[in-house]
């Protein structure tokens, strides 16, 4: 019978992306089986692991195809990314209409992605998203992975950016090597601190040798991903970026009607009285989408410990505090 240790050694290779380490392990399992008397599970693992490693290769260079593709391929690559899978729709956002509209076009291009590249034509694929924090850019990226059916990868600024010249280079070049070999969405959050001005900063040259690398890969980008970086301060990003980019989606506070869509979103299985939502937007005026949907779990945990209905002046009092803040 299979040891726990080989089944845990097997998860972990497959974890890691550990493609040698995977297929050896397979084959120490193989062989255990063949010493207890069982040929025939043995030769189907044998044949398992012969068709995996005959079928993928991966010598033509092109991307890996696993249907859920959640981790990264070398462990060089430990620490840059963090990933996932999102189960958020478009459809579970509450933007500006001519944003959704942007957004849909960017899922139906990356859908369609074949048809375009048989046409000679190149989906959308690099994307930024600009606006204030909790005005809900990363819960886009979430939601293209959603509608896309692609894994997430978030890139861990932390384990990029180091304090040895070259090193962010280099770490640059994996990730970019990655982003051609593995299909997903690829998001780089806080982007300015790979993209910030060129003029900025201390040491003024290891800022330009990262933005020139990250410059001339996305420049050079032709991958199956979807590239999306996202910043708070646009003001900070050198000039040269935004024309790498297919799209610059703009992200604002909720205004009018959004905010009380966004209300209604959130408390829409709860019970509530009478409430003036004109009041409420009035009152919400200049907070962002996370700051609402703070305000509606604060209201909800209120009314679950206190077995009450949720009121209109419960949720003033949680915008209030919130603006205290």
């Amino acid at each position: 019978m299979t040891t726990s240790s080989q089944i845990k050694a097997l998860l972990k290779s497959y974890k890691e992306n550990d493609r040698d380490r995977f297929k050896s392990v397979a084959m120490q399992i193989a062989a255990h089986e063949s010493q207890m008397g069982h040929q025939k599970l043995a030769g189907e693992i044998k044949e398992i692991v012969e068709k995996f490693d005959n079928g993928n290769d991966n010598k033509d260079g092109k991307i890996i195809s696993f249907s859920k593709p959640l981790v990264v391929s070398s462990s060089e690559l430990a620490g840059l990314f963090e990933s996932s899978h999102s189960k958020i729709k478009l459809i579970d956002l509450v933007l500006e209409e001519n944003l959704k509209k942007k957004l849909s076009r960017i899922v139906n291009e990356q859908n369609s992605y074949n048809k375009l590249r048989n046409a000679g034509l190149l989906p959308r694929s690099k994307v930024l998203l600009i606006g204030d924090p909790g005005t809900g850019k990363t819960m886009t990226a979430s939601a293209l992975a959603g509608e896309l059916d692609l894994p997430i990868f978030t890139v861990q600024l932390d384990g990029l950016i180091t304090k040895y010249m070259g090193e962010t280079s280099s770490k640059l070049r994996l990730i970019f090597d990655q982003i051609k070999r593995v299909r997903g969405v690829y998001f780089f959050d806080e982007f300015d601190a790979i993209g910030g001005s060129r003029n900025l900063g201390n040491d003024v040259g290891e800022i330009r040798r990262i933005l020139n690398t990250f410059l001339q890969f996305i420049e050079n980008s032709r991958s199956d991903s979807l590239i999306v970086a996202a910043t708070n301060h646009s003001d900070l990003l050198d000039r040269a970026l935004f024309r790498r980019f297919d799209d610059v989606l703009m992200y604002d506070l909720p205004r009018d009607d959004l905010i009380i869509q966004t209300y209604k979103k959130y408390l829409i299985s709860q019970k509530t009285e009478k409430i003036n939502w004109e009041n409420i937007k009035k009152k919400s005026l200049k907070i962002s989408y996370a700051d609402i949907r703070r305000v509606c779990d604060n209201a909800i945990k209120h009314s679950v410990l206190e077995n009450q209905k949720i009121s209109e002046n419960l949720i003033v009092s949680f915008i209030d505090e919130i603006k205290k803040h």
